[in-house]
């Protein structure tokens, strides 16, 4: 079971005055940047991540229990905190979360924003979100040259190499599994390991459980793990509806079991105290399928609503949406082609790719956000 956890500090937006895009292209690209944000009313829809769950609204970025690159993992905390998600989520290790805030800091050296919160996941038990794929007893030398190398295609984090000698690029691998059944010499296994939470118990909160649909026995799990945190929990808790995990870039239908798990929480009786946001699949058309459930930001007239318990009668049934693989892939696309150099690259010194990364970050986040729909290309 993943837990995640999050980190609370008040850091002040730096002093635009003094800010570092002082190249004249860069500086334009920047300021049509600032524009598309502008534009698409992420300012003027800006609410606190609670706020935006009592709404409905609430959009955070995963990015990968396990994934671990940190300059990809800067530069896609940089565009969504631009795009006005409430919070990224990413793993427990001290770099990551230094790349997490250095994008975040990026962004509002570009326009002054509400500062997302930051999640860091961790596990107690063996979980998938949190393993690596590795090629056993198998140097890349040796395979073969006639193999189509299915491995390399099936990758969505690109984390497969064999052409550059490298094997399984371990900092970019996220754990997804669809390399272990293509290998035609069965020579990919996974590794999988336990976060160790003891170091940051003391700073953090538990305030968000992912979990998958496990059937019947879904909702008495939810409330007997509730009833173990309630004496601990200071904060409210936010559940995590893992419908059908690491999969939301694979396509349109792999947001139906999210949606099927809000649909049957939806009619249950004995769903658990908390917030409700879905994960696991999701993509581009899952707040479509709540639409169409009549589930997208509505409040079920149910006086047993237990969740007003901690939240006001009001607050929508599902408080929002996690993007994980499909938030990575559409800008990741963008990533990946910006020019290799020696060290680390930051995205907004080709302020081009951060128009474009940020146009696809807002399609995404705008679906839940409802941002006024402005195509990207008119600022580039």
């Amino acid at each position: 079971m993943a837990l995640s956890f999050s980190i609370s500090a008040t850091i002040f937006p730096p002093n635009q005055e003094e800010s570092k895009f002082n190249n004249r292209k860069t500086a334009k690209g920047i300021e049509n940047a600032r524009n598309l944000v502008k534009t698409s009313r992420v300012l003027s829809l800006a609410t606190s991540p609670h706020e935006s769950l009592q709404k409905g609204n609430w959009v955070k970025l995963i990015c990968g229990a396990s994934f671990e690159d940190v300059v990809d993992i800067r530069n896609l905390s940089m565009v969504y905190t631009l795009a006005g998600v409430d919070c990224i989520d990413c793993a427990a290790d001290a770099a990551v979360v230094s790349a997490v805030n250095e994008g975040i800091d990026a962004a509002m050296e570009v326009v002054e924003l509400r500062r997302p919160w930051v999640m860091i996941s961790v596990n107690d038990d063996d979980d998938l979100h949190f393993r690596k794929a590795v090629i056993a007893e198998f140097d890349p030398d040796d395979c073969p040259m006639d193999c189509s190398r299915p491995c390399e295609l099936v990758c969505p984090a690109n984390a497969i190499k064999l052409d550059d000698h490298s094997g399984v690029i371990t900092e970019r691998c996220y754990g997804c599994g669809r390399c272990f059944p293509v290998c035609p010499y069965d020579k990919i296994r996974e590794v999988t390991y336990i976060r160790d939470s003891a170091t940051t118990s003391e700073l953090l909160r538990r305030s968000d459980i992912s979990l998958p649909y496990t059937g019947e026995s879904a909702m008495s799990v939810m409330n007997e793990m509730h009833s173990i945190m309630e004496p601990h929990l200071k904060c409210l808790n936010l559940w995590q509806l893992d419908g059908r995990p690491m999969s939301g870039d694979i396509g349109r239908g792999a947001t139906r079991e999210s949606i099927a798990f809000a649909v049957r929480l939806a009619v249950a009786k004995d769903r658990p105290l908390g917030f409700l946001q879905l994960a696991g699949g999701t993509n581009a058309h899952t707040a479509d399928g709540l639409r169409k459930e009549g589930l997208f930001q509505t409040t079920l007239e149910n006086s047993n609503d237990v969740r007003s318990v901690l939240a006001s009668p009001s607050s929508a049934f599902i408080g929002g949406v996690a993007y994980g693989g499909y938030a990575r892939k559409i800008v990741g696309r963008v990533l990946s082609s910006m020019p290799s150099q020696q060290g680390p690259s930051s995205i907004e010194d080709h302020p081009e790719l951060l128009v474009e990364a940020l146009g696809l970050a807002l399609g995404l986040v705008g679906t839940v956000k409802c941002y006024h729909p402005v195509h990207h290309s008119s600022f580039r």
